[in-house]
């Protein structure tokens, strides 16, 4: 029996390191990438409930797009140690019957989001309203109190 030298070992034909690099980085962009899984989830839930902060003045506004929703049993606003909680429940059926057979579809699902709320704002602050698909929310901003300008205070010799 001769023994023959070889170039390379059978795994080091197998395992090619651009080839696994080029897999792993086209597994990365396929998964966080514009048009990956990842971007369509979160543009997905993002087209849910879309989201708009601003202040008006002294007044923190937030907007959420609930179209097709019944405010007084579907949303639930909370405000716990200084954070505004919006939580939405949507539920959409459709159904139809035909001579051909019955066609049935529902989306549901909940969604919520938290907000920092201004220093000093309570829940007694707080006022929603719900008109054309939009949940506006205002927190008016406390006035800062006054701090009493320092003074000296004279020692006198006992």
């Amino acid at each position: 029996m001769d023994l023959q030298k070889r170039e390379k070992w059978p795994l080091e034909t197998l395992w090619n390191q651009d080839a696994v690099d080029g897999t792993f980085r086209e597994l990365l962009r396929n998964f966080f990438g514009d048009e990956s899984v990842m971007a369509r989830a979160i543009e997905g839930h993002h087209a849910m409930m879309k989201i708009e902060e601003f202040l008006d003045g002294d007044t923190c506004v937030i907007r959420a797009e609930l179209p097709g929703i019944d405010p007084d049993k579907d949303v639930e606003l909370s405000v716990d140690d200084g954070v505004l909680r919006l939580s939405a429940e949507r539920e959409e059926k459709e159904e139809s019957r035909t001579a051909d057979g019955y066609h049935s579809e529902f989306h549901y699902g909940r969604l919520a989001r938290s907000f920092r709320l201004p220093e000093g704002a309570t829940e007694a602050d707080v006022a929603a309203t719900y008109k054309d698909g939009i949940l506006e929310v205002r927190v008016p901003a406390p006035k800062k109190p006054v701090e009493a300008a320092a003074r000296k205070i004279p020692i006198t010799r006992g």
